[in-house]
């Protein structure tokens, strides 16, 4: 649901997006609990031990995949993975790359760090203002914002620019510890590829938009039914499981 109707490209970051969502979910639950704050700092804290486990994965993977911390998962496609066309060494095995510097992955867990506590800020505001609240937070966080800038339509009156591409993404001008705003060329940067996968449609695609509205109601839908159903399991099953109680349910019955 979240990859194909989100139009969400099999990339990390989509993965994080997904996984912070679920994660926020549960914390609103674990809030409620007579020791809820160690809880929810504990799965915060796996969560990420998790997300360096395979930023470092990605930025540096072995020639051997080792176990990750928690799970393999599908929905993102490692671009650095080792492949058969790759150097190897005089006994036949791959050559791994060097290693990753602990600069990068610091920076990127800052990143990942700002986006978590925003996402979570966005919906605990939706959880309490109402459904319009929380659709703008999944049309911020989930669908990249797109059409922030408008909606771009072909020209039917100029065939000559049919075949030029364009691009736009939504650019967070809120900043933080890593990204300083004020330094920011807002159309350049709106222009860049950020290798997200995630940006405006083209003119061509601009249909695409009409989905929105369905698409943010269904996902609304879902956010407050899950709550709802956690909500209505017992402080033990929270806490001591099944854990089969936890999972969660499909977007679209």
């Amino acid at each position: 649901m979240f990859k194909v109707g989100c139009r969400l490209p099999p990339t990390f970051q989509s993965w994080f997006t997904v996984t912070n969502l679920h994660i926020w979910m549960l914390t609103v639950r674990l809030r409620s609990l007579p020791e809820g704050r160690h809880y929810t700092q504990a799965l915060i804290d796996h969560f990420f031990l998790d997300i360096e486990d395979r930023i470092r994965a990605v930025l540096q993977p072995k020639s051997t995949p080792s176990k990750p911390y928690t799970f393999d998962s599908p929905f993102y496609i490692n671009p650095n993975a080792p492949q058969s066309t790759d150097s190897k060494d005089s006994k036949g095995r791959l050559t791994p790359l060097s290693r990753a510097p602990d600069r990068l992955v610091t920076r990127q867990m800052k990143i990942f760090k700002e986006q978590w506590a925003g996402m979570g800020l966005a919906f605990d505001l939706g959880l309490v203002k109402g459904d319009m609240e929380m659709a703008a937070a999944v049309w911020r966080n989930l669908l990249g914002a797109r059409g922030a800038q408008g909606i771009a339509f072909p020209d039917p009156n100029s065939p000559s620019d049919s075949n030029k591409k364009t691009f736009r993404r939504s650019v967070n001008l809120v900043g933080g510890e890593v990204v300083n705003v004020a330094k920011i060329d807002l159309a350049k940067e709106e222009a860049r590829d950020d290798g997200s996968g995630v940006h405006d449609f083209a003119p061509e695609e601009a249909d695409l938009y009409l989905e929105y509205p369905q698409l943010m109601l269904d996902i609304v839908g879902y956010v407050r039914r899950e709550i709802a159903r956690l909500e209505n399991l017992s402080d033990e099953e929270i806490m001591r499981g099944p854990l089969e109680r936890l999972k969660f349910g499909r977007v679209r019955s």
